[in-house]
Order: C-alpha cells, then sequence, then structure tokens
C-alpha cells in the first residue's frame, strides 16, 4: 500500500495515537481470498449458525472506504443511502460498491466509488490499512480501506446513490459501550447485529459491524 508521508507532529494527540494504532495493527494490503468459514468479521460473527447460507450467498466481491476526517478531533464520514436503490435503500453505510474488473485494486475500487457517490478526491485520501475482509449476508465479500482524509474537500453528493453525507466523532464509534447488540426478524429468522445509534441516526448491520472491526484492531 503506497501512503503519503505523515507529519504526525501537526495532528492532536487523539489523531497521533489513531494513526500510529492503525499502522501498527491494519493489514497493510487486503488478505488474500478467503474461503468463506476463515472470514473473521462478517454478518456470521454474531450468527454462527447461519455462516454456511451466508457464506453460499456471499459471491461479489466490494470494497469501501472508511474515511477518518482529519479534524482536531477526528470523524468518521458516512453516507445515507438513496431511498430510490433497489437493495440497502435509506441505510447508512460507508462509501463503496462493487469492485469492477477495471478497478487495479480495492483500494481502487473504494477510492473510485467514494468519488462516484460523495464527489470526494482520490487526492484527499492517505490510506492507513485494511480491516479484515467482512462477509455480508447481503452477498458481498467486502474489504474495508481505512483512509486518512485531509480537510479542504467539497462533497458533491450523487442523488441516484447517496441522499445525505455526515460525520460522526471517531471517539463515539470507538468507545465499546456505544456498540449495542440487537436482533429483528428477517426472512423469518431471527438475525443478530450491532448498532450504534448517534443523535437520529441508526448506524446498524455491516456498517456497524466493520466499525466494530476497527474497534477491536485498534483498542482491545
Amino acid at each position: 500500500m503506497q501512503q503519503s508521508n505523515l507529519v504526525l507532529e501537526s495532528y492532536s494527540p487523539a489523531l497521533r495515537e489513531f494513526i500510529a494504532l492503525a499502522k501498527e495493527r491494519l493489514y497493510p494490503e487486503p488478505q488474500a481470498i478467503l474461503h468463506p468459514h476463515e472470514f473473521r468479521s462478517g454478518d456470521h460473527k454474531l450468527n454462527p449458525e447461519f455462516t454456511d447460507s451466508i457464506a453460499a450467498n456471499a459471491s461479489h466481491p466490494a470494497a469501501v472506504l472508511v474515511p477518518i476526517i482529519a479534524w482536531e478531533e477526528p470523524t468518521v464520514l458516512l453516507t445515507q443511502r438513496s431511498q430510490h436503490l433497489s437493495t440497502h435503500a435509506g441505510q447508512i453505510a460507508f462509501p463503496g460498491g462493487r469492485i469492477d474488473p477495471d478497478d487495479a485494486s480495492p483500494l481502487a475500487a473504494a477510492l473510485r466509488e467514494a468519488d462516484e457517490e460523495v464527489g470526494l478526491p482520490a487526492r484527499f485520501a492517505t490510506p492507513l490499512g485494511y480491516l479484515d475482509s467482512y462477509l455480508s449476508g447481503t452477498g458481498f465479500r467486502i474489504v474495508p480501506v481505512v483512509a486518512l482524509i485531509a480537510p479542504g474537500f467539497t462533497l458533491t453528493i450523487n442523488p441516484q446513490e447517496v441522499d445525505e453525507v455526515f460525520e460522526v466523532p471517531l471517539a463515539f464509534l470507538m468507545a465499546r459501550e456505544n456498540h449495542e447488540k440487537r436482533s429483528r426478524l428477517w426472512k423469518g429468522t431471527e438475525r443478530h447485529f450491532y448498532a450504534m445509534p448517534f443523535e437520529q441516526r441508526n448506524i446498524w448491520g455491516a456498517t456497524a459491524g466493520m466499525i466494530r472491526n476497527l474497534y477491536e484492531k485498534l483498542y482491545e
């Protein structure tokens, strides 16, 4: 993974700590293609009895950008997906999507999707590392790319894909007490998942699962 030189002295103590932990504990490259039962992170983590069915359904490679905005008190950039989408309509998500055949890497796919969805130029992003690949019960094998985003960007939302974009304090998301375990019936079966309600937003499902993985890798 290529990284620009980070001038740590210019950042706040909270951001310096996060960057140091990320560089030490995140994967420097995406994980190799895994057998479904080798995924350490995914919807199956809280639903081990459904591992086989989740794995059988997760056939689409995807990548998301986990954008950490380099404010004095860092935040995480999230989107609310358009209500008009055929899948995951209205849900809170990271910028990202399917890896296209023309994408050179998961990083390239995540940066392309972030630009297409919210107009975040790749030049503002410094990759820090990769989380565990995430096995989604909705059919995706997701590579999450954690990147530091320099302030100064101007976003342009694509209304076909995104209704809103917003930021949540990193400190809130990295506090274990804000990680709730919930359940609901899905196709007649009870499924368990993480949820992280913030103000009027409800961050849950795969997005919350990847945030939980970031917490576990850096702070546990």
